[in-house]
């Protein structure tokens, strides 16, 4: 098949591409600047402007492209470019989407798990209502922004994303000088629950939604083991042979280093499980926290 990449020179969006090839399918990239490639397209998401006939003949659409939700400290401003990359963005796509003839009748578009807000030690699965925050809002604003693809008719997909493990990038690559130095340490409380996925277990379940016909809406994309901080902190320690420090990193620290996402995406917790994959039958290679470590590093 041949599918169109959103966000293709990313962690998430470099690894799916690799994929795809490998799995002898072609991959169009749409890109934010001059095209230098002949498999690249040219789109201005924030601008609104991305021509239909850059998707006419793909199969496909995997949207992952937007302003990254923990690279910064939220400021007002820093808030209002996550709003308009991921809203404005996915408007213009899913909009080409629509008008596009012969164009892909699938769209997996990105999400996150943000969307239910802090769960505290509650489970959810996609069936569970929206959360409260800035960061539910966004996801459902998001979201949102995908229906002119599905009132024209296409499949349309949510990738509620966890924290994606990788040591190449992410979250996780961000956090391994700190551990490699043993200075790694539990975050608040420790009890908010991180729902994790494997980079490779990501890739493996957006190709089995790229298969599956009778699979649209929200999909989480976590592994079935959702772990606290806690033991997230002291799994990724015996991984790299490093001590835990004693004192936690106290709550204050974070908000003052961090601000609101400190509260929202560190010391909140999402305990989600996917529960739409399972029933469908999928399979992950690294369900549990400890193996996981052990495949990215």
């Amino acid at each position: 098949m041949t599918t169109v990449v959103t966000g293709a020179s990313g962690l998430l969006g470099s690894a799916l591409v690799s994929a795809l090839r490998d799995d002898g399918h072609e991959v169009r990239r749409l890109v934010r600047r001059e095209p230098a490639a002949p498999d690249e397209r040219f789109w201005d998401p924030a601008g609104g402007v991305l021509d239909p006939a850059a998707l006419e003949g793909a199969d496909a659409v995997v949207h992952l492209a937007g302003a990254g939700i923990g690279d910064r400290r939220w400021s007002d401003a820093y808030k209002r470019e996550l709003v308009e990359s991921r809203v404005s963005g996915t408007r213009t796509l899913a909009e080409a989407l629509a008008r596009a003839d012969g164009g892909p009748r699938v769209l997996l578009s990105s999400s996150a798990i943000g969307f239910y807000g802090d769960t505290g030690d509650r489970a959810v699965d996609e069936s569970a209502p929206p959360g409260e925050g800035f960061l539910a809002d966004l996801v459902r604003a998001w979201e949102d922004a995908t229906a002119p693809a599905a009132e024209a008719g296409l499949r349309v997909a949510r990738l509620r994303t966890g924290v994606v493990l990788s040591g190449r990038g992410g979250a996780l690559a961000r956090m391994l000088p700190i551990f490699r130095m043993g200075a790694g340490a539990v975050l608040g409380s420790g009890r908010q629950y991180v729902s994790w996925i494997s980079l490779p277990d990501w890739v493996d379940a957006v190709r089995f939604l790229l298969s599956r016909e009778d699979l649209s809406g929200p999909v989480n994309l976590t592994a079935p083991g959702p772990v606290t901080n806690a033991d997230y902190t002291a799994a990724l320690a015996k991984a790299l042979k490093r001590p835990v420090m004693p004192v936690p990193a106290p709550r204050l620290a974070l908000r003052l280093a961090l601000g609101e996402f400190a509260d929202e995406a560190l010391l909140a917790g999402q305990r989600v499980l996917p529960r739409r994959l399972l029933d469908a039958g999928h399979r992950f290679a690294h369900p549990a926290i400890g193996d996981a470590l052990a495949a990215v590093l």
